[in-house]
């Protein structure tokens, strides 16, 4: 009897360490899980190691705590890491811009922004040496400024010449855009990287991610033309707010030539292209301005954002207000994948606008290197504004041709 009872409880104790470290396994595996892999835009990305990345940050912060962080960091098996993040962007094509934000996503995961910002800062900082950029901080107090050399100009965020070369900075959004550089000097900080063969960043999107298909929701796109109104269902992602949340003020070439995504291509481009293969050429052309002018509200970028954004033809379509530079991208989007016409992007002052070499000439041209354009303006006004026909009160402005557009093929 007293063996049986004595077997009941080692068996009891038995069942009991284990059904203990069943749920420690699972905990484990659990917690493995979250830190193995990211949400990258509704895509799972698997990340490797990052629970072995922890470095604490001395704290005060200066020079040589930051110093110290990179080179302990240095010492740990990143390798893994660094060449998934590496595979999956070469996979997926991602461009510059959007792989820094695949090296937030991943800096987020090992050390939070809320909890630390700086460390956070600095893991940025890491990756992006790692994985083939030239990084640099520079520290002001507890001001932490992170530089990425660029030779593109980017119009609205500090940059710097560092070792003859730019560098332009990544996280100046997170100080409110509103830093006094005369407050005092920034201390570059020098790391040995050993990336001897670091390449530019680039800030040209080339292609959309794979946003998840379940994540667009549908907006009608609304205008009258003629005597017919027209209504098309356009699916619209929110992650593009996101995407370009802190995206800078870039080139015309740069922002004209940004690309949808897939699926709101597939919901709109295809649709308007059946639409408009009944018209002759201008006829088409003067009906994707009536629909650039009339289906979406106006507001100034002063107004929204205090400051100059320049949205990419899907911002503009996911917006509910957009202003002319807008108009303007997201028009010349429209006849570059329709038409593919020749064009070229006039700025005044205070507007921007499209001025389009036809087949046939027209009435009224610009001439530019010899060749004609004709104005059509995508922005509502008071006047029912027809191909050649620019915005009377700018008829005596000087005006900048600041992109050509000349299509390699039609």
């Amino acid at each position: 009897m007293k063996k049986r009872v004595l077997t009941i409880l080692i068996t009891s104790c038995l069942c009991f360490q284990l059904t203990n470290v069943q749920k420690l396994f699972a905990q484990e595996t659990s917690l493995e899980r979250i830190q193995a892999y990211i949400d990258f835009y509704g895509d799972t990305v698997h990340t490797p190691g990052v629970g072995a990345l922890q470095v604490q940050l001395d704290q005060p912060l200066s020079p040589a705590s930051v110093e110290a962080f990179y080179s302990n960091i240095n010492q740990l098996p990143f390798n893994q890491l660094v060449n998934n993040l590496l595979s999956y962007k070469q996979e997926k094509q991602l461009d510059d811009w959007l792989f820094y934000q695949l090296i937030r996503t991943t800096a987020e995961s090992i050390s939070p922004k809320k909890e630390n910002y700086h460390r956070y800062t600095l893991y940025k900082w890491f990756f992006l040496n790692q994985t083939g950029y030239s990084a640099v901080t520079r520290l002001r107090n507890d001001t932490l400024l992170l530089y990425v050399q660029s030779n593109e100009n980017v119009y609205d965020i500090p940059s710097m010449l560092y070792n003859q070369e730019q560098y332009i900075c990544l996280n100046y959004h997170d100080y409110g855009n509103d830093i006094d550089f005369k407050q005092g000097r920034f201390q570059d900080i020098k790391v040995v990287t050993r990336n001897n063969a670091a390449k530019g960043f680039s800030y040209k999107i080339n292609r959309m991610p794979d946003f998840n298909p379940d994540s667009y929701e549908i907006k009608p796109i609304q205008f009258a033309y003629g005597q017919r109104n027209y209504e098309f269902k356009v699916k619209v992602n929110k992650s593009i707010n996101k995407l370009f949340n802190n995206y800078p003020s870039v080139e015309y070439a740069v922002q004209f030539n940004a690309p949808l995504s897939s699926a709101t291509y597939q919901s709109l481009i295809p649709v308007l292209k059946k639409t408009v293969a009944g018209m002759d050429q201008k006829k088409g052309v003067d009906y994707l301005m009536h629909l650039t002018r009339s289906s979406f509200a106006f507001e100034n970028d002063a107004t929204l954002y205090g400051k100059d954004k320049r949205f990419s033809p899907e911002q503009t379509l996911f917006s509910e207000y957009s202003d002319c530079e807008d108009r303007a991208a997201f028009f010349f989007y429209l006849v570059k994948e329709i038409y593919n016409l020749p064009m070229i992007v006039l700025s005044y002052p205070q507007h921007v606008t499209v001025a389009i070499q036809f087949d046939t000439p027209q009435g009224n041209p610009i001439v530019y290197k010899g060749n004609q354009y004709w104005v059509c303006e995508p922005t509502p006004q008071f006047k029912n504004l027809k191909i050649g026909q620019g915005i009377p009160s700018l008829k005596k402005e000087a005006f900048e041709v600041v992109y050509e557009y000349q299509p390699a093929y039609r």
